[in-house]
């Protein structure tokens, strides 16, 4: 399985060139003042946005980041030279925190932006700059300052616009594969996506993305299967889709959705605050009468529970029923948004 999202790394930059101790020598010079150089500057290790990555794999079996020290200066008051900075080419949506603290330090989403994690030690000072009119041969330089250094933890959250919420085998991927170019492995077994998949979807003039994450489970928001895998994923998407299974022998369409929404809210209350679609999935084995029923239960529920939602509507991520009228509803409300 290629795809990472997460990643604990130590991040070091490099430590500044010593400065140089150094007396000019020259033919008729004999008494030649001090000319040390000072030390070049160290590496910075440096975060930037590669568009074109989705995963983290490339840390998988990396767990140093180290930048290049910078060079000693030497004499005729030569500085060293300053170490290239260390470059790390991470996916769009990469979180970078602090693994002690745990608090963030940046959340890599602009394309054209360096994320400075760890700045280069300064060089040091050469014997040149110790001259004075007291001491006219000093004999004294420094050593170059040592580079940040710090743990860190990298956590790949998914950027997309709708976060498709279900149990696993609700229909997402087939949703998704259905509404989309995207093509998640279907299959009739739980946890068949273990990763997240984007689909781009394009209707009327607007066009936006949805991602399908890994299926929804009673004790995800405590790190029940793959819920926190789950969670972390759907908490930067800006609207949520919730897929109802009316064919889950296990557990009915208001025990999922008590399960759903117990869990967004343990995990973090305010994605209930997002824009959210209710949907029975499935509708081409229901007839009408059940698919009603159905319906206005799930009405009921959300107004028990005093929660707010956009639309309800019956579709098949399979035939392809009314799955256009329901990306036609976000579409709107997307676009109200923008206005």
């Amino acid at each position: 399985m290629n795809f990472i999202d997460e990643a604990l790394l130590e991040a070091r930059a490099g430590s500044g060139g010593a400065g140089c101790t150094s007396f000019r020598r020259e033919k008729f010079i004999p008494r030649g003042g001090p000319d040390g150089g000072d030390g070049g500057k160290g590496g910075d290790v440096i975060f930037r946005v590669d568009p074109n990555l989705n995963t983290l794999v490339n840390f998988r079996n990396q767990k140093y980041l180290i930048a290049k020290n910078g060079q000693s200066g030497s004499g005729n008051k030569r500085t060293g030279q300053d170490a290239d900075d260390l470059i790390v080419m991470v996916p769009k949506g990469t979180v970078i925190f602090d693994s002690i603290s745990n608090k963030i330090i940046y959340d890599c989403c602009e394309e054209k932006i360096d994320y400075l994690v760890a700045k280069g030690g300064e060089g040091g000072a050469g014997n040149f700059r110790f001259k004075s009119s007291t001491n006219q041969a000093p004999r004294r330089h420094t050593s170059g300052w040592p580079g940040d250094e710090f743990s860190i933890r990298l956590e790949l959250r998914s950027l997309a616009d709708v976060g498709l919420v279900g149990f696993p085998n609700a229909g997402k991927s087939t949703f998704l594969n259905s509404v989309s170019a995207a093509r998640p492995k279907i299959g009739d077994y739980p946890f068949t996506t273990l990763r997240p998949n984007l689909g781009t979807v394009q209707i009327y003039d607007t066009s936006f993305i949805i991602a399908d994450i890994p299926g929804l489970i009673e004790g995800a928001s405590e790190g029940a299967g793959l819920g926190l895998n789950f969670l972390k994923h759907i908490s930067r998407t800006g609207h949520l889709l919730i897929l109802l299974d009316p064919q889950n022998l296990e557990r009915s369409i208001e025990d999922q959705l008590n399960v759903l929404l117990n869990e967004l809210k343990t995990y973090d209350s305010s994605l209930l605050e997002k824009s959210i679609w209710l949907s029975v999935n499935k509708k081409d084995t229901l007839d009408e009468k059940r698919q009603k029923e159905l319906i206005e239960l799930i009405k009921k529920k959300m107004l028990s529970l005093n929660l707010d939602y956009e639309g309800i509507i019956a579709i098949s991520g399979f035939t392809g029923d009314d799955t256009e009228t329901l990306l036609g509803m976000i579409a709107n409300k997307m676009l109200e948004s923008k206005d």
